[in-house]
């Protein structure tokens, strides 16, 4: 499906270029009228990395490219450099006349108006006057009418429901068109290869700048008449932080961004209006922990000074630690209730099931899309599939292509396997640095921990918020805020070396190249962001020993011990540091720093008044969205989706941290893009790509990695054992579980190395295991509670993933990727545009007959034409 308008406008397309100075290409779409400042259209731009042609020859390549593009149809008008800001830029304005873009709207099978869809809308939604405050105008929300569509040809423009030819296709289609241009356009043979395309040209520094215009400013409508104003329209309603709560505008984003970049904002509400169902559900899960807190026992015996406060605990690091009272844990231990009880259990089970129904409703959601966008026969876009410079330029072996039979550039199978084997060895090394990284961090607990309770102990400020922050507590936040600068530096690094990496391996096309980035960025990413909270949720303190028996890292450094609440605590403290702050940072990049940016681009240029500062000078300041912009985008909300499904049995918060940020981050990106950014190169795209493999890999990952959390991260499957098995008072089931949970050990059976400095006249401490006291015959060594929990652990285990999996996988078979109603008007259309085709044929062909027109066959023609139809409608 699409939508056009219908307005009475002359569109051109402009190209701006330049001199020895300085060189820009501007492709720019605006009314015949106005050359100036409300010209609409598109506009591109590259960066500039360095090639194997010289820069002296940049002046006759640019010349033989301007001919031959004006070869091709476009007409091309140079600005004077006198008249640019600087004095220094030629801007090349370039005008595609009607026949160019019928030629290559053929070439590239655009689909185009045929009829007026007939298809009812469906039955309204009882509540949808309850929704009226987050709906936006009608004309907002669908600018241009609905049509059946059908591929153009120049031979049947009678066909098409040609109201004007300036308007029949939309300026991001027209954009399409031009680039598409540019990018085949040859400028010469250099060293016996043929040279063709902007690419290449601005990657050589024969132009610096290539993009689309934007069509207005976007704080004011355009003076001219003829001008639609769709980024002043989208600025007012979509870009401002005010509308946060209404729908996005998708059918005028993709009118004027393209398709690709509209898939990204759908997919983010979507995203986004899931993430409500999974907040509320998760924010009463917390509010059920915060109600129940006072009617833990658990706290409520570590708190009481009869019980707690006459338990001591044994050091938790050798000789400069001290023996510790357990009621100094109270505050911890009431907190830890807000995230380890019953309560996480149903969450974790309902997040494996919410990711299924988000990812199943989002297939039909998408399915829709493909629809109402005209993507339903969408093959990738030749730009996509096309060679890159850069392959054709490193490759220099020919071959014939076993399918078009010509003689292209290829990388030999030996040269690809050494650079294969060199690419993955980086890929190692870079992984093995984050996890040595994260060892560091690790050795930062071990080492301050004994520093920050000698300080607590001896300094009197701090003695009355000890309840609150004690030095577990202190060590854990502190060493999460530097395990995230750590990961903030090491993504500075990763970016570049996964493009350093994935242009060393020379992929042969765009869509080869951008999927081999995406893997590698995300397996960087995910190492980089989830390895300390794997360590926090299944290593640290699984693996201490007992008093007497250490387990010690390198031989020097004691294993850290979780808090006699458990180590949940600890867990989400660390997610919700690197969540929270990984949020914040991103909006601070992705907002505030190219407004300074342009801020310091319009400082400079104030210096001419308004009416000399033209539009494509304007958008050539603004920032350059780039080829992989979209990218990033997807890679910062992918790992936020990885945060709130992987650990979200710890934190039932982070579902609202997510959803907060979400709201932030679609206003913030549109808000960059349509004021910040030069108007990117429009471009198709029928789904999210392999950003889809990815979140189906997290969603069953998921299932996993909270199992494990319930079982061995939280208390919940110890408590549970106690409580049906081992509990000797049946009125009180929970009352004495701390005292079950700590194992005793004699003081004296401490090693030289590890007994405390103080002493003192203690004789036995406790500690958090289930081992035999140290007057049994089988002392120190595990109860058979511990195997019994153990075996609850793994069973648990067994049990919640089987029985997620298989609602998971029932939701997935009960759900069906395309909706009914789409089916069947997926079905209408083609039904509808085949019968108009037919008919067209067959109203030609009558034509020929009644003209006389006989020739062998014709007949035969007729009635195959004739045939043909019968059979579509009987199909």
């Amino acid at each position: 499906m699409s939508r056009l308008g219908r307005k009475e406008e002359e569109t051109l397309i402009e190209m701006a270029s330049a001199t020895d100075d300085n060189m820009v290409i501007l492709i720019n779409f605006k009314p015949s009228e106005s050359a100036g400042e409300d010209s609409n259209g598109p506009l591109y731009e590259s960066g500039s990395n360095t090639e194997s042609e010289l820069p002296g020859n940049s002046e006759d390549r640019r010349r033989e490219f301007e001919r031959n593009l004006q070869k091709s149809g476009l007409e091309l008008e140079t600005e004077d450099k006198k008249e640019s800001e600087n004095g220094k830029t030629y801007y090349v304005k370039i005008h595609a006349p009607w026949e160019v873009l019928i030629t290559y709207a053929e070439v590239l099978n655009i689909k185009v108006p045929i009829k007026e869809n007939d298809i009812p809308c469906t039955i309204e939604n009882p509540i949808d006057c309850m929704l009226s405050p987050f709906r936006l105008p009608e004309k907002v929300m669908h600018p241009d009418p609905d049509y059946f569509t059908a591929p153009f040809r120049k031979d049947r423009q009678e066909l098409y429901l040609i109201h004007d030819e300036s308007t029949f296709f939309s300026p991001s289609v027209r954009n399409r068109i031009v680039f598409y241009i540019l990018t085949r356009c040859p400028y010469g043979t250099e060293e016996g290869k043929k040279k063709f395309g902007i690419k290449r040209l601005l990657s050589n520094g024969t132009y610096t700048a290539a993009y689309p215009l934007h069509d207005c400013q976007y704080w004011k409508k355009s003076n001219d008449p003829h001008c639609d104003n769709e980024r002043y329209t989208l600025y007012m309603e979509w870009a401002r932080f005010l509308r946060f709560f209404k729908e996005q505008p998708l059918d005028l984003i993709r009118k004027y961004y393209g398709e690709k970049i509209g898939i990204y904002f759908a997919w983010l509400g979507f995203y986004t209006e899931m993430l409500f169902l999974a907040a509320v559900v998760g924010l009463f899960c917390f509010l059920y922990g915060w109600f129940t807190m006072d009617a833990n026992m658990s706290s409520k015996e570590i708190c009481d000074p009869a019980i707690g406060g006459e338990i001591i605990m044994c050091p938790l690091c050798d000789m400069d630690c001290n023996y510790w009272k357990l009621n100094t844990t109270c505050r911890p231990s009431e907190y830890s209730h807000l995230f380890d009880n019953v309560a996480t259990l149903f969450f974790a089970i309902f997040m494996g099931i919410w990711v299924t129904l988000f990812l199943e409703f989002w297939k039909r959601r998408q399915a829709r899309l493909k629809y109402e966008w005209d993507l339903v026969d969408f093959e990738e876009e030749q730009q996509q599939l096309q060679l890159r410079p850069e392959y054709e330029a490193k490759c220099t072996q020919k071959k014939k292509n076993p399918v078009t039979q010509e003689m292209e550039p290829y990388l030999p199978l030996t040269s690809k396997a050494v650079r294969f084997c060199i690419s993955g060895t980086t890929v190692l090394f870079w992984i093995s640095l984050i996890i040595a990284s994260m060892i560091a961090v690790i050795l930062y607990r071990l080492s301050v921990y004994a520093a920050f309770a000698s300080i607590m102990k001896n300094t009197q400020t701090l003695q009355p918020i000890s309840g609150l922050l004690t030095p577990q507590l202190a060590t854990s936040v502190t060493a999460s805020c530097l395990n995230f600068v750590i990961i903030m530096i090491l993504n500075f690094l990763y970016e570049r070396i996964a493009i350093w990496i994935t242009d060393m391996e020379i992929p042969r096309t765009h869509l080869e190249y951008e999927n081999r980035l995406t893997m590698k960025m995300f397996l960087f990413q995910f190492v980089n962001y989830y390895s300390s909270c794997f360590y926090v949720a299944f290593f640290k303190g699984k693996f201490v020993g007992y008093p007497g028996k250490y387990t010690y890292m390198f031989n020097h450094w004691r294993n850290e011990e979780c808090d006699p609440a458990g180590c949940l605590i600890e867990l989400t403290t660390q997610l919700t540091i690197v969540m929270a702050g990984k949020q914040i940072w991103g909006n601070i990049q992705e907002a505030i720093v190219p407004w300074i940016w342009n801020w310091w681009g319009r400082q400079r240029a104030r210096c001419n008044p308004e009416n000399l500062y033209s539009r494509w000078e304007q958008d050539h300041d603004l920032q350059h969205f780039g080829p992989l912009g979209l990218f990033y985008e997807y890679l910062e909300m992918v790992i936020q989706f990885g945060f709130i499904t992987l650990f979200v049995a710890s934190f039932p918060l982070a579902p609202l941290l997510a959803l907060m940020n979400n709201i932030l981050e679609i206003r913030v990106d549109s808000w960059k893009l349509t004021t910040q950014f030069r108007r990117p190169v429009a471009s198709k795209a029928h789904s999210i790509g392999v950003w889809q493999e990815i979140l189906n890999g997290m969603a069953v990952l998921s299932v996993v990695t909270n199992a494990f959390i319930v079982a061995f991260t939280s208390d919940m499957i110890p408590r549970l054992v106690y409580y049906y098995a081992y509990s000797p008072n049946a009125d009180s089931p929970m009352s004495g579980y701390i005292n079950n949970s700590l194992s005793v050990f004699r003081v004296e059976n401490f090693s030289v190395e590890a007994r405390p400095k103080d002493q003192g006249d203690i004789v036995f401490c406790r500690y958090r295991d289930y081992r035999y006291p140290p007057d049994h015959e089988l002392k120190y060594s595990h109860t058979m509670q511990f195997w019994h929990i153990l075996a609850a652990k793994m069973a648990f285990i067994i049990i919640m993933e089987h029985v997620v999996f298989i609602v998971k996988f029932f939701v997935a078979w009960m759900i069906p990727d395309v909706p009914a109603d789409v089916t069947a008007r997926i079905k209408r259309e083609k039904f509808i545009t085949q019968k108009i085709l037919h008919e067209y044929e067959l109203n030609k062909l009558k034509e020929k007959l009644c003209q006389g027109q006989t020739y062998q066959g014709m007949e035969k023609e007729f009635i195959a034409t004739e045939g043909k139809m019968e059979l579509s409608q009987a199909m």
